[in-house]
């Protein structure tokens, strides 16, 4: 699970705020003339730059296709609206498959090829053990004193999470759970899902030069009007030095990334992450470790930098490299930042240097 975002005014730099990773883009060429907007969704904020010049009547074209799109995505997959298409799909005591929307059968079906493809180190039903840890709505860094889950109550959450309890036929368009107390938050995969969905939907109007950022996870379409890629940097995960570790250049892909540095709490000289492994209930040890991701497909990149945070740096490098994914692994040692990527991100990183 991702911590909630929110974003300001767009001014000579856009700053995109990821868990683990602060992308940005610079400006250039035609960019004074882009047309940008930005908003709230998800629980999170969007944002959005159309590289061309639009008149007033195709800005308003834009900003309503947005807001339209991301509402229609939010009404399907939030966890936080108990209208939603997915809050009512957790509350259904049948086990019996329901039809749903073809974006909430394509968002589940992505993430189980990923759990799948990953040995569960990327599960939708992984819910109830964010909440037990205090990273769910009622968030333990709100309430500190809040004590930490024991044996037995970790035992009892996972006899009802698991990937494979959830069963999605694409054919049918129907979803539907094995066990009637298993409850599903795509959080990990919704917002890049949405950023290819909006980034789809300004190519089909005719824009081809577009940035799409919801809650840090981006899709880039085309190249900017100058010429250049869209090009967004690393943050360094050491929380000591923060800064911008490198860039990449992005055309038609998406970038997602995913930490364990920013969202996290200590107690009695013991560090707990917001991230949840499935596979033992329990939040990763890893320390200042950071991935990034890039795909074609924004949604795929959401879910396996999750996915591979969960592997750390040695099994999910290894994962990756399997899956030919291009995925960047980060992490702090002895207050050095570490990186290493797989053959298909290679030469595509510029590092920055340090200050």
């Amino acid at each position: 699970m991702k911590p909630r975002l929110r974003l300001g005014p767009i001014a000579l730099l856009l700053v995109l705020v990821a868990a683990a990773v602060i992308l940005r883009w610079w400006r250039g060429g035609a960019a004074d003339e882009a047309y940008e907007l930005a908003g709230a969704t998800m629980g999170t904020s969007y944002s959005v730059i159309v590289d061309a010049g639009l008149s007033t009547t195709e800005r308003e074209r834009v900003r309503d296709g947005v807001e339209q799109r991301l509402d229609e995505l939010n009404r399907m997959m939030s966890t936080y609206d108990a209208a939603s298409e997915l809050s009512r799909f957790n509350h259904r005591a049948s086990t019996e498959p329901v039809v749903a929307s073809a974006e909430l059968v394509e968002v589940l079906d992505i993430a189980l090829d990923v759990s799948e493809r990953s040995g569960g180190a990327l599960d939708v039903t992984v819910g109830p053990l964010v909440e037990a840890w205090g990273f769910g709505p009622a968030s333990r860094i709100d309430d500190p004193l809040g004590p930490t889950p024991t044996e037995a109550d970790l035992e009892r959450l996972r006899r009802h999470v698991g990937f494979e309890k959830i069963e999605v036929d694409p054919t049918a368009g129907t979803i539907a759970k094995t066990d009637r107390e298993t409850t599903v938050d795509v959080s990990a995969i919704a917002k890049g899902y949405a950023a290819e969905s909006v980034a789809s939907l300004l190519r089909d109007l005719g824009y081809d030069r577009v940035l799409v950022e919801v809650g840090g996870e981006l899709a880039a379409s085309g190249a900017r009007r100058s010429g250049e890629p869209w090009t967004v940097g690393i943050e360094s995960p050491d929380v000591g030095v923060p800064g911008i570790w490198g860039t990449v250049a992005l055309a038609d892909e998406g970038i997602a990334t995913s930490g364990d540095y920013r969202d996290y709490y200590e107690r009695d000289g013991v560090r707990y992450a917001h991230i949840i492994d499935p596979r033992t209930g329990r939040p990763i040890t890893s320390r200042g470790a950071a991935v990034a991701v890039v795909h074609q497909s924004a949604a795929m990149a959401d879910a396996w930098a999750t996915a591979l945070t969960v592997l750390g740096p040695r099994q999910g490098y290894d994962v990756a490299v399997r899956e030919g994914l291009a995925a960047l692994f980060l992490q702090t040692l002895d207050g050095e930042v570490r990186a290493r990527a797989t053959p298909a991100l290679e030469g595509r990183v510029d590092v920055l240097p340090s200050s």
